[in-house]
């Protein structure tokens, strides 16, 4: 039996047991999405979010969109990961003097728990898309560091603890467009500012056609005694545009830039009207991932259709034997990615 490693009890972790019939291992909750269109007065949507339990409850860090269009992060608080309560001024940064030190914009957050402080990793403009990291203890104050790598770049996630003495972060470096390169990489750090020893951890395409355009880590990766769990999103170009689907990877727990297993399948796909339709048309992007060390449940929040927030569900033992009944490797996945 697969257990979570260095996790946390959720007792009140959102949950809903699988529909009969259903035969892959994410299903999505039936009252989805659990963050709709204009959600407060002034902001239009909110979407590919962040979720932490915290003393008890929860906090979300949000991709809000106001009716000017330019996105930036938002605090939402919640009892039960479901229904939401909403800060409607934007997060404040400060540098470390406390001055003000606020993005240009700010969109598609991870908030990650390391130690007791909590970092939020973002997309934001430095001469052209690239990652932004703040710490926080409180969700009160929050402090940017320096911009861990140069433009372009994309889906920052770090890793809940070090390996080896150093911080891990994933992303996907691209060029100042919209599409290439699309492969997933690895950077270490001693002290969350000085980033090096790049590696390239899993290429995008293959055989698996879903994630032949370009692939991106979702939440912050799981440890588990199989390894480290990452659900991260892949996008296929079809005749009408973009479709952003989600699976899993599994990478070595000391060697995390080798790739054990990774699934060739989609685990979730756009198939409902609120991933179909909206103001980007078919997608499922996962951001968040609460996993309750106790039971291996596993609720994962996602944006749809660039629009909504959703959320669905799965069981640590059933994804991972479907990684592993899927799991078809790229040419360099298993290999440290040094070269």
């Amino acid at each position: 039996m697969s257990k979570i490693i260095n996790g946390t009890d959720i007792p009140n972790l959102p949950w809903q047991d699988k529909p009969a019939g259903w035969n892959l291992p994410v299903w999505r909750y039936s009252a989805n999405p659990v963050i709709r269109r204009n959600p407060f007065p002034g902001m239009g949507r909110i979407f590919n979010s962040a979720v932490v339990p915290h003393e008890g409850a929860f906090i979300g860090v949000f991709r809000g969109e106001t009716t000017t269009g330019r996105p930036f992060l938002y605090l939402g608080h919640s009892e039960d990961g479901i229904s939401w309560t909403y800060e409607t001024e934007k997060i404040r940064m400060q540098d470390e003097n406390g001055r003000p030190w606020e993005p240009l914009y700010a969109y598609d957050p991870r908030c990650v728990k390391i130690g007791e402080c909590y970092y939020i990793i973002w997309c934001g403009d430095f001469d052209g898309a690239a990652i932004g990291l703040a710490e926080t203890k409180d969700f009160k104050t929050f402090v940017r560091r320096e911009n861990p790598f140069l433009p372009f770049n994309r889906n920052g996630v770090l890793f809940p603890r070090k390996v080896d003495g150093k911080y891990l972060m994933l992303s996907r470096p691209s060029d100042s467009g919209h599409t290439p390169f699309g492969d997933i990489m690895l950077s270490r750090s001693p002290d969350l500012t000085y980033w090096g020893e790049h590696r390239l951890v899993m290429q995008k395409g293959g055989r698996s056609w879903w994630e032949g355009v370009k692939i991106g880590c979702g939440p912050a990766p799981i440890e588990t005694d199989e390894g480290w769990l990452m659900f991260y999103h892949g996008v296929s170009s079809t005749c009408s545009g973009f479709v952003y689907s989600f699976s899993a990877a599994l990478l070595d727990r000391d060697c995390p830039s080798k790739v054990r297993y990774r699934c060739s399948r989609y685990m979730l796909t756009p198939e409902e009207p609120y991933e179909v339709a909206g103001f980007v048309p078919n997608v499922c992007f996962p951001v968040a991932a609460l996993a309750d060390q106790q039971t291996g449940r596993i609720a994962v929040y996602y944006g749809a259709a660039d629009t909504v927030v959703a959320l669905a569900f799965c069981q640590l033992d059933e994804v991972i034997a479907f990684i592993k009944e899927n799991s078809e490797l790229g040419p360099l996945d298993a290999d440290e990615g040094r070269f």
